[in-house]
């Protein structure tokens, strides 16, 4: 008969390669993740933050251009709310809270065009074009 302190460590052991295992299942796919984050300035390294402006109902710039890995913050100030959503399959994961004031940012990690709008104001749009690293 196994004595109880024994049969209690194979369970947590049986429950952490469960987990280690369930951490490591998912689609190979490489899609963007998004990080709700204050960013602030803008710099060019290995992996930069790039800063759109969200004033005057545009983005500002309108089209950019990264390369994989890179951030893109957008800042967000006025006196009526904007968001950033994307537009098709490839900018699904584009899709930001509303915003009068304050910034969000989402790192992408796969090249291609990304196209997003303003949810409340469909006329102001914008492109990121993600380039290989």
């Amino acid at each position: 008969m196994p004595r109880p302190h024994r049969a209690a460590s194979a369970a947590v052991a049986g429950l952490t390669l469960v987990a280690a295992l369930l951490a490591g299942c998912g689609s190979d796919e490489s899609t963007p993740t998004r990080t709700d984050t204050s960013i602030t300035g803008s710099h060019r390294n290995a992996e930069a933050t790039v800063s759109i402006f969200v004033e005057d109902d545009a983005f500002s710039p309108a089209e950019i251009t990264i390369t994989a890995g890179d951030t893109v913050a957008w800042h967000f100030d006025g006196d009526i709310p904007h968001g950033v959503q994307g537009i098709g399959d490839k900018a699904m994961g584009l899709n930001s809270p509303l915003f009068e004031v304050g910034d969000w940012s989402y790192t992408f990690t796969s090249p291609g065009e990304y196209r997003y709008l303003c949810p409340i104001h469909p006329d102001m749009r914008g492109k990121v074009i993600v380039e290989e690293a």
